[in-house]
């Protein structure tokens, strides 16, 4: 008995098999084996073609099925996992209208601005618990304005993970999650925030059906089985976007609890039992995966887009050829602590939330040449990108999240030991390193809706822990100057 999971990123999109049993991961596989493009025809667009990530998930997928040898009637469930606030359009034939405006994509920033304004910003936070800011809502707006000819043929709206369910089902549907990350739910009245359709000029019924978050919510089609070699009737039983997925990945459900990525974007994600905001909309709050009308689970999400990112362009620009980011990780070791005096600034990689959507790019402070050297400019991108983390960390703590405990992935930028150890000494939170991903979270989260597992606990109880890492308490005086030092430079 299987389960199986989909996660639909902007690199690549991943497929992976776990045996529902023992938890255990029996095949995983992820294409494009270079990242997937992003077409950008303006300075701060970002596009990708949602058929290439149909394409992708039907490789990534024939691959995992050859590895492991498991017939189609074996799988009992599918879930789904995507790259949050990414606009899909449809007409009434199920045919894509326009490329889909992912999530890095910053267009609908002043669309956004002026919707906050003009409905109310204390109506917007009381209700969407956010700014409608560069979210779903307002990229739909843009296409409205600017390509009226597309606006017009629309039949529904959707984010990536439920146009896969559509190629999966034939079915349109998505969920409270879902239209939460899109600015299109009231929290105050459990409902659609129509505020944000009136306001935009948005019909209703661009909005599609609303299922579960667990359950399910639609079928393998006849089409789709042919496609994939699936069994028809397969039920889809679990969606959410990445970072809620990523947080139920690592058995992050209950308030006071916290996961962390740290892939192109960087995410430090709470669970909330409270209606409750920033005001300034600097993090932002979502309908966590067990978020029912009955049951208030909020996900306070921090995300810094250059994250990642930034390591990468420092090996792809500064990096001697072939240096792989192992080696980056054990030369950024060799700097001190403040790496002498240097000091980066991440945001290179659009507007930034943490910022209220200011565009800052990033900087290198303090480079003196006699002294600094590539060990110090990495260690200093590393303590940059942590730094970001605390600056956000500390908007969600006066929220009241009680950071003591972050749970991630062993994978990306936790791989590096400069980064763990200064994300755990400046926040004084200790850190715990899981072997797990988004589409092995996917696939135990469709074990879930299939009531395979009871509940969260029994499907996450194979999660297996790599490493914990202790804040260095001795040392906490050097991270706190280095992260004043950092702060220093964003705070005029």
């Amino acid at each position: 008995m299987y389960l199986l999971g989909y996660d639909i990123g902007s690199s690549s999109v991943k497929a992976c098999l776990v045996e529902a049993n023992t938890g255990k991961i029996v095949a995983s596989d992820f294409y494009p084996k270079e990242e997937m493009e992003i077409t950008a025809v303006k300075a701060g667009w970002a596009e990708q073609a949602p058929e290439e990530w149909w394409k992708n998930l039907k490789l990534a997928h024939e691959s995992i099925i050859k590895q492991s040898g498991v017939k189609a009637e074996d799988i009992k469930a599918i879930g789904i996992t995507w790259q949050m606030h990414g606009l899909v359009l449809v007409d009434k034939n199920q045919q894509v209208l326009r490329p889909s405006i992912i999530w890095c994509d910053s267009r609908a920033v002043p669309y956004g601005e002026k919707a906050f304004k003009a409905i109310g910003e204390e109506k917007c936070l009381s209700h969407l618990l956010n700014s409608p800011g560069n979210f779903t809502a307002s990229k739909l707006a843009w296409v409205k304005e600017h390509e009226p000819h597309i606006f017009e043929k629309i039949d529904k709206l959707m984010l990536p993970g439920d146009y896969i369910a559509m190629k999966l089902s034939g079915d349109i549907a998505m969920t409270i999650e879902g239209l939460s990350e899109g600015m299109f739910w009231d929290f105050k009245n459990q409902s659609v925030f129509e505020d944000v359709l009136n306001y935009y000029g948005i019909p209703k019924s661009f909005i599609p059906e609303i299922k579960p978050i667990f359950g399910i919510q639609a079928e393998v089609s006849a089409q789709a089985a042919k496609e994939l070699g699936l069994k028809e009737g397969t039920p889809i039983t679990y969606r959410a976007g990445d970072q809620p997925n990523n947080a139920a990945s690592l058995n992050v459900f209950n308030p006071g609890e916290i996961a962390s990525t740290a892939g192109t974007s960087g995410v430090v994600y709470g669970v909330l039992d409270k209606l409750d905001y920033d005001t300034r909309s600097r993090v932002n709050t979502f309908a966590h995966v067990n978020y029912t009308p009955d049951q208030t689970r909020l996900g306070v999400l921090l995300c810094i887009n250059g994250t990642g990112i930034l390591n990468s362009w420092l090996r792809g620009n500064l990096a001697v050829e072939g240096l792989s980011y192992n080696d980056m990780n054990n030369l950024a070791a060799q700097s001190p602590i403040g790496a002498k005096g240097l000091s980066i600034i991440p945001f290179g990689n659009g507007a930034e939330r943490v910022l209220e959507n200011r565009e800052v790019n990033c900087s290198i402070h303090g480079v003196n040449f006699n002294i600094h050297n590539k060990a110090d400019l990495l260690r200093a991108g590393q303590e940059g990108i942590v730094f970001s983390y605390e600056y956000g960390m500390e908007i969600m703590k006066e929220m009241g999240m009680n950071i003591h405990l972050i749970r991630a992935g062993h994978a990306n930028m936790f791989l590096s030991p400069v980064f763990a150890q200064t994300l755990a000494s400046v926040s004084g939170a200790t850190i715990e390193l899981f072997n797990t991903d988004g589409a092995a979270g996917a696939a135990k989260a469709a074990g879930m809706g299939v009531v395979i597992y009871a509940s969260n606990e029994e499907a996450f109880s194979s999660l297996t822990k790599i490493a914990v890492i202790e804040p260095e308490i001795n040392k906490k005086a050097q991270y706190r100057d280095a992260y004043e030092k950092w702060k220093s430079l964003i705070i005029k």
